[in-house]
């Protein structure tokens, strides 16, 4: 994973020189996030409720689908914030660059996927898996490194008694298990609920009622981008920040209703029990401040998994500034 980024941050500074060209505009923000997923609702909703809009700022989103290529539009210039794993800040830091990624706001607090089974198991236990065959999604990404922590926690090792396929890029996950491919695949909101709809799937278990909390997804930008563009990270974080506030007492009817134009095609009904679904696990932070213990805590999984020989300071990877001033000066 460590070498894979190092060639992600060559081909960044390659292309470095061919972004920034055109009229600037002060008002814009490009936004990079590593999937499309209710898990986010938070910022679709900033978006539909007008938030950004309120701050003078208009949000130009992009799915990169994966932190490596999320990441990438960060580092080269063609996204302004990216949100995704605080792992890939990580790999970043470690890896040397000088102009590194800052975390500036935290938006999940733990994994938003669900494992699906193949069959209904009203009574499921993690040892049914036992001789079964898992997408894990990327290996070194949050999704496969959370996978394989709760896994190891219930006595199920790859290789061992399990086996993980990190064979599938990981926004080709759900259409592999619906190919056909492994016995259980971990999927977010609102694909889950849509596959359980369909009758193609079935939810068994939360990964993260059964990991805890894990600062799953933040927004992060260089911080040559943060030094030239305070006031307009600021304005961000303060629409992000209402929205937090907003998704703890919206209802979830309304809140599918602001949240259709961002999933077109996906029922009505699936996007209430997305909601009801991240609701009832405690998804979503209630400020964007990301906490040292928190990031501890990933640090220790990253460590667990191979992925990190010594973990980075707090302090060098987490700038807090403009999500604690959001905090003093936004109300609902």
């Amino acid at each position: 994973m460590k070498k894979l980024f190092c060639t992600l941050l060559a081909a960044a500074l390659f292309l470095l020189p061919l972004t920034g060209c055109g009229k600037k505009d002060d008002n814009l923000i490009r936004l990079n996030e590593v999937t499309h997923s209710i898990f986010y609702a938070p910022l679709y909703l900033a978006m539909s409720l007008g938030y950004f809009e309120d701050e003078g700022l208009t949000v130009e989103l992009t799915n990169g689908g994966g932190a490596d290529k999320s990441m990438a539009a960060v580092l080269s210039g063609d996204a302004d914030i990216g949100l995704m794993g605080p792992e890939a800040a990580i790999y970043v830091l470690t890896g040397g660059r000088q102009d590194s990624v800052q975390i500036i706001g935290q938006l999940t607090k733990r994994d938003g996927s669900f494992l699906m089974s193949r069959i209904d198991e009203p009574d499921f236990d993690y040892s049914s898996m036992a001789g079964k065959e898992v997408i894990a999604g990327r290996r070194g990404g949050v999704p496969a490194m959370v996978l394989e922590y709760v896994l190891r926690q219930k006595g199920l090792i790859d290789g061992e008694n399990i086996t993980l396929n990190y064979d599938v890029q990981f926004n080709m996950t759900s259409s592999a298990f619906l190919g056909g491919v492994g016995d259980y695949v971990t999927m977010f909101e609102p694909t889950a609920s849509e596959v359980v709809r369909e009758g193609r799937g079935y939810i068994v278990a939360s990964i993260g009622q059964s990991s805890g909390e894990v600062p799953y997804t933040a927004f992060m930008a260089t911080k040559s981008y943060l030094a030239n563009n305070g006031e307009k990270v600021q304005k961000f974080l303060n629409a992000v920040y209402k929205a937090m506030l907003y998704v703890q007492t919206g209802d979830d009817a309304e809140m599918a209703e602001l949240l259709r134009e961002h999933f077109p095609g996906t029922a009505d009904q699936s996007l209430i029990d997305s909601l009801a679904s991240y609701k009832r696990i405690d998804a979503w932070m209630t400020d964007p401040v990301m906490k040292e213990e928190s990031l501890d805590r990933l640090q220790m999984i990253m460590t667990e998994a191979g992925e990190l020989d010594a973990p980075v300071a707090y302090a060098d990877l987490v700038n807090n500034t403009f999500a604690e001033q959001a905090i003093a000066s936004v109300t609902l």
